[in-house]
């Protein structure tokens, strides 16, 4: 199977040999993108919890791909949870996209999978947001307040608002 890896490493020992009457250079340019997406990609899988899984659908195409998160502790132990990350052309100077494709009940993700971390703005007053300094691995932090509702109900009553995340977990976490 050819992956985008083994292409650029083919890609790389052609450099020296190419001739004009080799393909066109649109056939074999690869992205800045895609040349920063094999070394992270690789860093991301190095750097993931054993309560979290990266899938590729297409090995060919590293800027999309699922990240199953299953905790082991804490309010949504015993969920397993889908998240789809898409990388832009324009990365690594804008942010990748994010979305929790499982219903979730969580102060930083909303009910349509909408998730709130400031490091995936491209601007922020705070200065965490996103920035070409960044990697795909500093998205394993969600500490970022969203669903207002979800928020305020755990501030309000912990003990219900296990109670309801335990019923999402049963209904769509499985």
């Amino acid at each position: 199977m050819l992956t985008l890896a083994s292409k650029l490493k083919r890609d790389d020992g052609l450099k020296g040999s190419r001739t004009s009457a080799s393909a066109s250079d649109s056939t074999r340019r690869v992205s800045v993108r895609d040349k920063l997406l094999v070394k992270e990609v690789a860093e991301l899988e190095a750097n993931l919890p054993c309560t979290c899984k990266v899938h590729f659908p297409d090995p060919n195409k590293l800027h999309c791909f699922q990240l199953t998160v299953s905790p082991d502790e804490g309010y949504y132990q015993g969920g397993k949870f889908q998240f789809e990350t898409e990388v832009p052309d324009a990365y690594n100077m804008v942010p990748p996209k994010v979305k929790c494709l499982t219903k979730i009940w969580h102060p930083n993700i909303t009910e349509a999978g909408e998730i709130c971390l400031s490091l995936l703005r491209e601007h922020s007053i705070d200065g965490t947001g996103w920035a070409p300094t960044r990697t795909l691995k500093d998205l394993l932090n969600f500490d970022d307040p969203l669903n207002i509702e979800a928020a305020e109900h755990h501030l309000r009553d912990k003990e219900d608002f296990r109670n309801k995340v335990d019923d999402y977990i049963k209904r769509y976490a499985r």
